[in-house]
């Protein structure tokens, strides 16, 4: 186990960072159902953004929808504010094979044409299946194959992490 909410303190400074760099004044947070926008609440509350905070359900738009069906819990999408022109931080909590960043990119741009779009991950466990990589990241992890990272929340949120035998 390992401690969130450290992990999210070292991120927040590291988009700060990163956001002064690139002179991005005022972006628009948008976690990734569920444990991605649990971790986005939480920077959006450090990092002081005003714009509301935007939450995607990618359910639709898996690569495995048509072998796995529809997830049990699909929760609607909401951006409350126009993608076009926009810098855009997408957050996931834990950053495996890509898929589901791919997902989550396919749905923003179904909303329009962001003018960047940054990653941030909580953990970071390789085993990329696609050219995905995170600007930020609280934890890189390496793990064995057939091992588990999961974020459990909303409070306390904690990293669990299951490694296969």
């Amino acid at each position: 186990m390992r401690d969130a909410e450290f992990l999210i303190e070292a991120m927040a400074g590291q988009l700060r960072d990163l956001l002064t760099r690139r002179r991005i004044a005022e972006p628009a947070l948008i976690g990734i159902h569920t444990g991605g926008v649990w971790v986005a609440e939480r920077l959006h509350q450090r990092l002081g953004v005003t714009t509301p905070l935007g939450r995607l359900d990618i359910s639709f738009y898996r690569d495995d929808f048509s072998r796995i069906g529809v997830n049990p819990q699909v929760r609607p999408s909401e951006l409350p504010f126009d993608v076009d022109g926009r810098h855009l931080i997408l957050i996931d909590d834990v950053l495996y094979t890509g898929r589901t960043v791919r997902a989550a990119l396919n749905e923003l741009f179904d909303y329009g044409r962001p003018a960047s779009v940054l990653l941030a991950a909580l953990v970071d466990r390789g085993g990329r299946e696609l050219p995905i990589e995170a600007h930020v990241v609280g934890a890189r992890l390496e793990l064995p194959e057939g091992s588990h990272v999961q974020l459990t929340g909303p409070d306390p949120l904690q990293l669990l992490i299951q490694t296969a035998p």
